[in-house]
């Protein structure tokens, strides 16, 4: 099987470096429209694809973001791994702005995003006990220190609604109650979806700020976020484009089991499954339908 890696990128990050042929292409999906083109093309032999999840010129809002529309685009142009790159605020002294955390758990505090794939017509259960790929994360890791960035391996990524940043109480109980790592607004359902579609999946969370709990740093400073946001984005970057080089052009299949998802999930008998929602279903899960 061949290797496609996705990346979708974040805030101050909205294209990739180096791909050869690249070129900017609609992708039509059954649940909308994705957040923007998505970019074709090549880097050491290894198929690319880049979306940039608020769209160029960041126009789409954390909760407006078609997360539905993103993964079943990427699932529809052969994508076998998605790279989340996300900007994050940090509950952790250690773990610094500038810094890069590669997230393995989450705690999912969004409500206003549809979830799933799945509904009535075709209800199916995932495992997301371990939402991310280890295999896919730790290449992630191997990347950044060979650019040089402080990477954490593991991570609690908070998923907030948004778009306003944490009182002090919030930061404060997802920090010393919840014990939350860090916190952002976009990767979930991301990562949900990710794996109802059997995609590897791994976050790359890039650190803009403490948050609010911080003594010494006080209210989160959108201006010296996009400051840091800029810096980050030259390491982001930097990363992806050591990813062909470590993940290779064959891809044998996840020793995690990702890229099997659906083995079991689906509940509902075939001869009740709704034909429509199977038809949107088609590049999802096509693979057990």
């Amino acid at each position: 099987m061949e290797t496609v890696i996705g990346v979708i990128g974040g805030s101050g990050v909205y294209d990739i470096d180096g791909l050869e042929g690249a070129e900017w292409r609609a992708v039509d999906s059954p649940y909308g429209a994705p957040s923007d083109k998505m970019l074709f093309g090549t880097l050491q032999g290894v198929r690319m694809v880049f979306l940039p999840r608020h769209g160029r010129g960041h126009v789409q809002t954390p909760s407006t973001v078609n997360y539905r529309a993103n993964i079943d685009a990427l699932k529809r142009s052969g994508v076998t791994d998605v790279v989340s790159v996300s900007a994050c605020g940090s509950f952790r002294e250690e773990m610094a702005p500038g810094d890069f955390v590669i997230v393995d758990q989450f705690i999912d505090r969004t409500f206003a995003r549809e979830k799933s794939f799945f509904g009535p017509g075709c209800v199916a259960h995932v495992s997301l006990a371990h939402p991310t790929c280890p295999r896919l994360g730790a290449a992630c890791a191997e990347a950044a220190r060979a650019e040089g960035i402080t990477a954490h391996e593991g991570g609690t990524y908070l998923a907030m609604e948004g778009p306003q940043f944490s009182t002090l109480a919030e930061s404060r109980m997802y920090r010393e109650v919840w014990g939350c790592d860090v916190i952002g607004m976009t990767n979930m359902p991301e990562a949900k979806l990710a794996r109802e579609a059997e995609l590897c999946y791994a976050s790359v969370a890039m650190i803009t700020d403490y948050d609010s709990w911080h003594p010494d740093h006080g209210d989160v400073d959108v201006s010296k976020v996009i400051a840091t946001l800029i810096g980050n984005s030259a390491k982001a970057k930097g990363l992806v484009a050591r990813l062909p080089g470590l993940l290779g052009k064959d891809r044998a299949p996840c020793p995690h089991g990702c890229d099997r998802a659906l083995e079991y999930a689906i509940l509902t008998q075939p001869e009740m499954r709704d034909p429509a929602m199977l038809a949107k279903l088609d590049a999802v899960a096509g693979r057990v339908l």
